[in-house]
C-alpha cells in the first residue's frame, strides 16, 4: 500500500512511529474540522487515539467477526421455507413479460354467467321478470 495515499503530502515520509502521534487531521480526507469534532466528541488528537477509540475497536471486532460467521440451521431452514413459498407463487407473482406481443386490449373479454358457470349455479335464485 502506498503510504501517500492514506496521509497528507506533509506526513509522508513520516515514520510508523511518527504518524501514529500525528494529529487524525493527518489523514487524507481527515479535515481540522473533522479533527476538532473528534476531539470534541471522543477527545482523540491523534491517529493513535482515534485507533485505540473503543467504539472504532468495536466496529472492527464485529465487522470481522461478521464476516466469519455462519448460518444456523434455524436461519437455513427459515430461508428454504422462503425460497419454497416465493417457489410455489410461480407463475402468479411474475409480471407478464413485455415481449409477450400485447401491447392493449381491443374489447373486453366476454363476462362469464356466474348462474351457468358457477357450481353451485342450481342455488342461485332467479329474479323474476319485469311487467
Amino acid at each position: 500500500m502506498n503510504i501517500s495515499k492514506i496521509v497528507d503530502k506533509a506526513y509522508e515520509n513520516k515514520s510508523f512511529r511518527q504518524l501514529a502521534d500525528a494529529p487524525v487531521s493527518a489523514l487524507r480526507g481527515v479535515s481540522s474540522k473533522d479533527a476538532e469534532a473528534l476531539k470534541k466528541a471522543f477527545n482523540v488528537q491523534s491517529v493513535r487515539d482515534l485507533a485505540n477509540l473503543e467504539f472504532i475497536r468495536w466496529a472492527s471486532a464485529i465487522t470481522t467477526l461478521a464476516d466469519e460467521e455462519v448460518e444456523t440451521e434455524e436461519e437455513k431452514a427459515k430461508e428454504t421455507l422462503l425460497d419454497d413459498a416465493v417457489e410455489m407463487s410461480f407463475p402468479a407473482s411474475d409480471p407478464i413479460s413485455v415481449s409477450s406481443g400485447i401491447t392493449r386490449i381491443e374489447v373486453a373479454p366476454d363476462m362469464v354467467s356466474a348462474q351457468t358457470d358457477h357450481q353451485n349455479s342450481q342455488s342461485i335464485d332467479q329474479p323474476e321478470p319485469v311487467k
